[in-house]
């Protein structure tokens, strides 16, 4: 773990190295965690069949909500915690650490209840057909029995990475993930257990990765966490929740919005759904990297915040921006111009790999276009400022979003109409992220609202 040299180390040196050094790990970790549902992916779309596949790949939307907002409320702790180690405030650190584990542990166990529960119900008002709603079922039961590991995996790492250790939290899913492959192929390829044996690999795999940045947590020489001393502390709470809730419904009404697109994908029936789920396997290389900046900069914002270094923050918005629209832009290229074969990796259903390859034309090439929405609004959450990136996230891209397939989708039923939403969308928040950012005062405010030495 480092200590306080690895805080120089983010608070201090040239900006575009420091972001490199913390992005990679993440972006790694990110890589590597989506590796679990790309896995049953691919196995389950060779070995089991097409509909095996969209019935696995219809889920996404749903477990990508669920997870999302967990996630959200894991940031609100990763603030808090970062500011805290910032400013070298020890005891604050350990608060923060021990309510962060305790509340992942008990929104563990609600999502895994209300998960198993009513996750099923919500397929069947997805317009899920007939041959893909039992298999779908299935696996979000099972996947969601495993919740609470995913869930105090997620506040452990964010935990590790808050305190600058964002190596060992790759490290443990690339090691989880080779057991998930492992899995993968005994349960679904040897045992035949279907989509069944594909959510029990995932299972297995997250409730052993939950343990192992708690232990790391536990013996660490600093900062130390103590099982005993698990607890939630209300003022704490107020403060994630307040960061965290806001961020965490930003991450709800991209999927909220994924799921009625998901809906309208249904309704062409399954080829169509195994090609939407190959492409969104596929384009989740771009979302790991753009999650990876958004995760550096606003742990990076969010130290120097603590430290009152704000030239620096606002150096660091530009300079993460620039390299994130390089690499997300580098990558599409690559997608586009291999689309074919990677698709095939996931089928060889030649209709499939067709409608498969007009998606990705219609939306990969503009991915760039989303850079600004994650930079900008990461920013403004690493400094505790929270509720503007969800509303500008909730209103031009998810109400934005129910509008187009309310209206324009609904008065032309085509998949072009339907995948047109997503750039559309993209440009109308980026530009009014841009205009926030460069007009308001959520920086100054802010500081006022922390009582810290004005920006000069």
């Amino acid at each position: 773990m480092q200590t306080q040299s690895g805080q120089r180390q983010i608070t201090e040196g040239v900006i575009w190295k420091q972001l490199l050094i913390f992005f990679f790990p993440i972006l790694m970790g990110t890589f590597f965690q989506q590796m679990y549902n790309t896995v049953d992916t691919i196995i389950v779309g060779r070995v089991v069949g097409t509909t095996a596949l969209a019935a696995v790949g219809a889920t996404g939307p749903l477990v990508n909500m669920v997870n999302g907002f967990f996630i959200g409320i894991s940031s609100g702790a990763t603030v808090i915690l970062s500011q805290y180690y910032g400013a070298g405030n020890r005891q604050g650190v350990k608060d923060a650490l021990h309510t962060g584990v305790a509340l992942s542990l008990v929104l563990g166990a609600m999502i895994t209840v209300l998960g198993i529960g009513l996750g099923p119900w919500v397929m069947g008002l997805m317009n899920m057909p007939e041959n893909c709603l039992a298999d779908a079922a299935v696996y979000l039961r099972i996947y969601f029995a495993g919740a609470l590991g995913a869930m105090v995996y997620n506040m452990g790492a964010s935990i590790l990475r808050a305190m600058g250790d964002s190596r060992r939290p790759m490290l443990f899913l690339m090691a989880t993930c080779v057991l998930n492959v492992v899995l993968d192929i005994l349960f679904v390829a040897v045992l035949k257990m279907g989509v069944a044996g594909a959510a029990l690999a995932t299972t297995v795999s997250q409730f052993i990765s939950a343990v192992l940045p708690i232990l790391v947590l536990m013996k660490q020489p600093e900062d130390q966490l103590e099982l005993k001393r698990l607890r939630i502390d209300p003022k704490l709470l107020g403060r994630i929740l307040r960061i965290g809730v806001p961020a965490g419904l930003q991450f709800v009404t991209f999927d909220f919005s994924n799921i009625l697109i998901q809906s309208g994908v249904n309704s062409f029936g399954d080829v169509v759904m195994a090609a939407w789920t190959a492409h969104g396997k596929t384009d989740s290389i771009t979302w790991m990297i753009t999650g990876a900046f958004g995760v550096s900069v606003t742990t990076f914002v969010g130290q120097n915040f603590g430290a009152q270094k704000y030239r620096r923050i606002r150096q660091s918005v530009w300079v993460c921006l620039a390299m994130s629209v390089a690499l997300v832009g580098a990558v599409a290229a690559l997608i586009l111009t291999f689309r074919t074969q990677i698709l095939g990796i996931y089928t060889d259903d030649p209709e499939v790999i067709a409608v498969g390859s007009f998606i990705m034309l219609s939306i990969v090439p503009f991915n760039v276009v989303f850079m600004p929405i994650e930079v900008f609004g990461g920013t403004m959450r690493g400094v505790g400022y929270s509720v503007v990136p969800t509303v500008i996230t909730g209103s031009c891209v998810c109400l934005f979003r129910i509008l187009w397939l309310a209206t324009v989708v609904r008065r032309w039923h085509t998949l072009r109409t339907l995948t047109l939403c997503y750039p559309i969308s993209w440009m109308i928040a980026a530009a009014v992220f841009y205009i926030v950012y460069l007009r308001g005062n959520w920086l100054r405010t802010r500081i006022a609202q922390c009582g810290m030495e004005p920006e000069t």
